[in-house]
């Protein structure tokens, strides 16, 4: 069972860094180079004009070679590069949290793309080479990707996460409240159980998680055992999805003792049980604790070479103690 609240703006997170230099060109796109010259260019030779009819120096034309040196040198120049983004179409620039990676449309050594440049500025400035590149911005666990054309002069790039939020709790059937230390959560993508992909694990109640719009597959854990809810929720661009899950499950104490409301029994072995003889949950000590979903269950409490037992019901609701009676074999 779940419970959505309504929706909220999303807040945003400050992580501030200079903005590096671009990576260097890949070594498997640099020529081959014997003796000082490259392999697979001619060697340049100087070109003069005819002497004059009258004497004296002839004048020397530019090469062929040091011409094209020449234009690569320009097109080689960095040219400025700004980055931003926004939560929605025709939003504000998102002040703060955002990381940016640009990554070279040609692949390195090892068949990835190279990273050209990486900032954590909200603003990112950089300075490229003009060519073609991948531009992915992170923010949050939501994120995005476009390319980028760099030309001679100023480039500006704007891109659009279509990012909300989620913020996560949860209670027992009955708004019993959950101990913060027995609750997390895991979000996966939505569709069938097979196909999902973890998206984040281990958050804790109340955690605001940022993400791309669309619908997700939300569990909650209760204790460590089976006290397990799952459910789908939709994150709409712009907005904050609230909902609280709710279980069906109650913490449970066990003790042995000799009367019933007696003193507990120390170094005892404890052993849960289903019906169905699986075993759930085992444990040795005077007054162990634990969180079972509803249900029937057998304990078996030994100590010595002696075992007790007792069965028993978990009902949704506040938290119970479990006697074993000596007097019971």
């Amino acid at each position: 069972m779940l419970a959505c609240a309504g929706t909220l703006a999303i807040p945003a997170f400050v992580i501030a860094q200079d903005a590096p230099v671009p990576m260097p060109r890949p070594a498997d796109r640099m020529p081959q180079v014997e003796n000082g010259a490259a392999a697979d260019e001619p060697e340049a030779e100087a070109v003069t004009a005819e002497p004059p009819e009258h004497g004296g120096a002839a004048t020397p034309l530019v090469s062929a070679a040091t011409a094209t040196e020449a234009v690569a040198a320009i097109a080689a120049e960095k040219q400025p590069v700004t980055l931003t983004a926004q939560i929605t179409e025709r939003g504000m620039n998102i002040p703060e949290g955002l990381v940016w990676r640009v990554f070279d449309t040609r692949t390195d050594s090892s068949g990835e793309l190279a990273l050209a440049a990486k900032s954590e500025d909200a603003t990112a400035r950089l300075q490229l080479v003009p060519g073609e590149y991948v531009v992915h911005v992170a923010y949050g666990r939501a994120q995005a990707s476009d390319t980028l054309e760099v030309i001679e002069g100023d480039n500006k790039k704007a891109i659009v996460l279509d990012a909300g939020a989620m913020r996560l709790n949860a209670a027992v059937t009955g708004d019993v409240s959950i101990p913060i230390n027995l609750l997390r959560f895991d979000i996966f993508t939505f569709g069938s159980e097979s196909d999902r992909t973890l998206v984040a694990q281990n958050l804790s109640a109340n955690d605001i998680l940022t993400l791309n719009a669309g619908t997700y597959h939300v569990v909650s854990y209760f204790g460590d055992i089976n006290a397990v809810v799952r459910a789908d929720l939709r994150v709409e661009p712009g907005q904050m999805t609230e909902a609280t899950l709710y279980h069906r499950a109650a913490q449970v104490t066990f003790k042995l003792v000799t009367e019933t409301g007696g003193e507990a029994i120390a170094d005892v072995e404890w052993t849960v049980k289903t019906t169905g003889g699986a075993t759930v949950y085992s444990n040795i000590g005077a007054f162990p604790a634990t969180v079972l979903a509803e249900g029937e269950y057998l304990v078996l409490a030994k100590r010595g070479d002696t075992v007790y037992n007792r069965e028993f019901e978990v009902r949704s609701g506040p938290g119970r103690e479990i006697e074993v009676l000596t007097a019971v074999y």
